[in-house]
């Protein structure tokens, strides 16, 4: 059986006000929020999911979603757990202030995407995707569309999809063929079939709204010929009551490998109406805002996943008792043995640099709000977050049935779902390739690695901070004023400027040959996955650096200090000497 879930409180509160050198919070609201307030949100929200959406977890996986007579029915207690989330207030504190919402900043909302898909992540999907629905709506609706379906999904009274895959349009969108033909009272009739809708059918709100790629008569072909539709399960009268049902018929469920209480619909469009987003040709670019906030949402379902895996392996390996522990003295559990010590600090490490990557990346985007400049970065990180992120979930949460031995390998104990359910990470809302390619196509080769530089700078000015910490924790103990924890942080901040300044460098070289491949590009996307890694690993590392710096700044050692240099220290032994193998590997080119 699944442990109770415990919410990472204190690592966000030492995110939000400490890890980046200032209150992120209130410097994202202007002081409206600061990083006590949001502490304490992220403290309802892990109250909420341990006591309402973590018990439905487990059975709902059991129970999966079901097509009954032509229409979804979802696990037991979904529907009243999506009532007390909409009443709670979830989904309109999340919605963008634009949109009708609280708008509460990204990196609160990082905490929260978090918290929901470590609870329960076949549940979260769902406010997932209509999370993203209303950013793209908002960004591109007419104001009828607005009203009449922006409102209702920013109040959770409804749910949204995103409609992009076909039978023969999978990664090739410009292949779709579901067509929009224009009627006279300005509507379109939609005609084809989606696959892989995920929450595309089911009974837990009254309506869904689906958001559908389709092309318009005499569209030119490809991508360019894409145009973007709202089409609604259930059509909405003039005066904003629900009427008759759309022309969308649930074909079938998908059988999946995991997250079975999420329904993975097939759709089929039998001339049903829709309306149009944005522009004749410019679904493509709709569509990216809601893909866009979607991929970043997977790198907040990677961390709670593997954040939940590794709450299980903790659990697990500290009251199993399992043969005799080399030092220890006497029955020890497991988790004394070194190889389960190892593979949990690992986990550990690795899951507090997602956890602060992703705060990180949102507090970009929000920046980028009032200083466009940053804007580049943030977007430079979406692939990064998306694709590191996410493979190192599958690791990590098939590392947690490895602390689990044959055990893990039972589904009673739970912990073969995380496995499960994390293993569509790396290939929806664009596989690990695709991230890739975006990364060093759109954000390296085209403006020279000049983003990529600015990372590596910003990871330098930490180098240098660490040897800052390092030198003055040797200047105490010069003067013989230095005390135990003082000295064991200076010791930590020099072997991590060391490492991390060895791994920057290997980035570089990297970065540039990566560049030198401009006249072979076989060769740049045959190591793009490496190079995307790389930097997933390197900026991980920086995390870490950055909170050393912060825990040096504490004039009395919080109970956290000792843990936090640990997994510093971990991550930057164990894990950051990845960089320099990658970096060989992206050297190589295509070799095969």
């Amino acid at each position: 059986m699944a442990t109770e879930y415990q919410p990472p409180v204190a690592d966000y509160a030492f995110l939000y006000g400490e890890a980046f050198g200032l209150d992120v919070v209130a410097r994202a609201t202007g002081g409206e929020l600061t990083a006590e307030d949001a502490t304490d949100i992220i403290a309802g929200a892990g109250e909420f999911a341990a006591s309402v959406l973590a018990p439905l977890q487990e059975s709902g996986d059991r129970e999966g979603a079901r097509l009954v007579d032509g229409d979804v029915r979802l696990p037991a207690g979904f529907a009243e757990a999506y009532r007390a989330f909409v009443e709670a207030g979830w989904v309109t504190a999340e919605a963008p202030v634009s949109a009708g919402g609280d708008g509460l900043p990204g990196s609160v909302r990082a905490g929260l995407g978090e918290i929901w898909n470590a609870s329960n992540a076949a549940f979260a999907l769902c406010w997932l995707l209509t999370a993203g629905q209303i950013h793209a709506l908002d960004a591109a609706a007419s104001d009828a569309l607005r009203e009449t379906y922006l409102s209702k999904l920013v109040s959770g009274e409804w749910t949204g999809t995103m409609n992009l895959t076909e039978p023969d349009a999978g990664t090739d969108l410009g292949a779709i063929r579901t067509m929009a033909t224009p009627r006279e009272d300005g509507s379109y009739a939609i005609r084809g079939q989606k696959i892989f809708i995920t929450w595309g059918d089911h009974d837990v709100a009254e309506n869904i709204v689906h958001l559908v790629l389709a092309r318009t008569p005499g569209a030119p072909d490809g991508a360019k010929g894409l145009s973007l539709f709202v089409a609604p399960r259930v059509l909405v009268n003039p005066d904003g009551t629900l009427g008759a049902r759309n022309a969308v018929t649930t074909v079938a469920l998908e059988h999946k490998l995991g997250i079975h209480g999420s329904p993975t619909c097939v759709l089929s469009y039998e001339d049903a109406t829709g309306y149009l987003v944005g522009e004749l040709g410019g679904g493509l670019a709709g569509m990216f805002v809601m893909m866009n906030s979607a991929r970043i949402g997977m790198g907040f379902q990677a961390t709670g996943i593997a954040d939940r895996a590794l709450q299980q392996a903790q659990a697990y390996a500290a009251d199993r008792i399992q043969g005799r522990v080399l030092g220890r003295d006497g029955v020890a559990p497991i988790a004394e043995h070194p190889d389960v010590r190892r593979l949990l600090l690992s986990m550990r490490s690795d899951v507090f640099a997602m956890r602060a990557l992703g705060v990180y990346v949102a507090d970009l985007f929000d920046r980028a709000e009032s200083d466009p400049a940053l804007l580049p970065l943030a977007e430079f990180f979406v692939p990064i977050l998306k694709g590191w992120a996410t493979e190192n979930a599958v690791a990590l949460t098939s590392d947690a049935i490895q602390v689990h031995g044959g055990m893990g390998f039972i589904e009673e104990t739970g912990v073969a779902q995380h496995y499960r359910d994390a293993r569509i990470m790396p290939i929806y809302e664009g596989t690990t390739a695709i991230q890739s390619n975006d990364l060093i196509g759109r954000k390296v080769i085209r403006n020279q690695g000049a983003t990529a530089a600015e990372l590596l700078a910003q990871v330098e000015q930490t180098v240098a901070d660490l040897r800052a910490v390092a030198g003055a924790a040797d200047a105490g103990a010069a003067a013989g004023d230095e005390g135990a924890t003082a000295g064991a942080t200076g010791a930590v901040a020099g072997r991590a400027a060391d490492r991390l300044e060895r791994a920057a460098a290997s980035a570089r070289r990297a970065t540039a040959d990566l560049i030198g491949f401009a006249e072979s590009p076989r060769d740049a996307h045959a190591v793009s996955v490496p190079y995307l890694m790389l930097l997933g690993v390197l900026a991980g590392g920086w995390m870490h650096g950055l909170a050393v710096v912060a825990v040096a700044a504490h004039d009395d050692a919080a109970a956290e200090d000792a843990g936090r240099l640990t997994l510093a220290d971990f991550y930057g032994a164990h894990h950051l000497p990845r960089v320099h193998a990658l970096a060989e590997t992206v050297a190589s080119g295509e070799t095969a």
